[in-house]
């Protein structure tokens, strides 16, 4: 069949709603037509096809054996049209969001629960929020602009723009307190920076020492562990502070800067714009805020 022998779309589609839902007054709801528009479309069809698609059956209508083959047909090219339509918008909208890629504990512990701030600001951006830690692979998995504690070196195609430098130190809920000044607590450390808790003694000769340092995966989850009382959690401010904020959380002996940063890395044009520059602007802003609260600045 050539492509100018095959039925129009519209007369198809008729057709194929009609024989659906069984009725030509239901169709022409469905199609916002009117019954006599749908009735000519099927019309046309059968005229065009060269065999009837309908039968009376006493009120109604029902499907010719000519008819069922071609309804069989066009449900399943309407439903692969439908599902590929799908997919391409659903293409076009990830081409069209901005990516960001944040470590994992700063995505749960500070970024999540300041969004909805950014979605208010911004309606227009369609952010998506990757997690991971470490170097990015940029290009492969699509991402624009990334989170991540500097701690690595970078490429010299990548670009930096510094967030608020790193503080590690002791948070507990306040009824630990006493336990915490007389040494009778458990330190919480994360696996991720296994020496934090050495260090920070070393760096506190006076500071009571725990009775044992138990482990966990991640520091979002010694944070919360700490805000359960399980003990204390040497934690980066950032996971801590809306829990100090809210009282939740106490940090007696304060934070210290262990010499790294945190910062919003890129790669391509030096200088941000539109859709990223906007993101940037707002991330520096939140941290300024927050992290100002207790002692950042």
């Amino acid at each position: 069949m050539k492509r100018s022998d095959i039925p129009s779309l519209d007369d198809l589609r008729a057709f194929e709603v009609t024989a659906r839902l069984g009725s030509v007054r239901l169709a022409a709801d469905r199609l916002a037509l009117t019954h006599g528009a749908v009735s000519r479309r099927i019309t046309k069809l059968s005229e065009d096809l060269g065999f009837k698609l309908f039968e009376k059956s006493g009120r109604g209508l029902r499907l010719t054996p000519a008819g069922e083959t071609l309804n069989l047909t066009l449900g399943r090219f309407f439903t692969e049209l439908a599902t590929t339509v799908e997919s391409l918008r659903a293409a076009n909208a990830r081409q069209n969001a901005l990516v960001l890629s944040c470590e994992p504990s700063v995505a749960m512990r500070w970024l999540i629960p300041r969004l909805a701030n950014f979605q208010s600001a911004h309606p227009d951006i369609a952010l998506h929020l990757s997690v991971g830690g470490g170097p990015v692979e940029f290009r492969r998995e699509r991402i624009d602009l990334a989170i991540r504690r500097l701690d690595f070196a970078l490429p010299d195609a990548w670009h930096v723009q510094r967030l608020f430098p790193e503080k590690m130190g002791p948070v507990m809920s306040a009824h630990l307190a006493p336990a915490f000044a007389s040494g009778e607590y458990i330190a919480l450390g994360s696996k991720t920076r296994p020496d934090a808790w050495s260090h920070w003694l070393s760096l506190h000769p006076s500071a009571p020492r725990p009775t044992e340092i138990r482990f966990y995966d991640h520091h979002f989850l010694i944070v919360e562990a700490a805000s359960a009382g399980l003990g204390v959690a040497l934690s980066p401010i950032v996971l801590a502070t809306d829990d100090i904020d809210r009282e939740r959380l106490i940090a007696p002996a304060g934070f210290d800067p262990d010499g790294s940063h945190y910062g919003l890395i890129w790669i391509g044009e030096p200088e941000l714009s539109g859709k990223a520059h906007d993101l940037a602007r707002w991330l520096e802003a939140e941290c300024k805020i927050s992290l100002g609260k207790v002692g950042m600045q």
